[in-house]
């Protein structure tokens, strides 16, 4: 189960938010019992990207075992 403030991994890419699969975002609310959830991804200095509305087909909670890389931020 998702929960907010939990860290979760984009499963496709969003262009138009300058965000693409395997971008990791910080779960800010949840929608009724996990149906979708507000995502904040930000830089590596806490400038926010993007706040999206997301269902729960398009994240996934981040394994024990996955490890964080950085990609640097395109323009869209």
């Amino acid at each position: 189960m998702i929960r907010e403030l939990d860290s979760v991994v984009l499963m496709r890419d969003l262009p138009e938010h300058g965000l693409r699969a395997e971008d990791v975002g910080v779960v800010v609310h949840v929608y009724g019992e996990g149906i979708g959830f507000e995502v904040e991804f930000v830089t590596g200095d806490g400038k926010t990207v993007a706040v999206v509305t997301l269902s729960r087909d398009e994240v996934r909670p981040i394994g024990k075992e996955e490890i964080l890389h950085v990609r640097t931020l395109t323009s869209t």
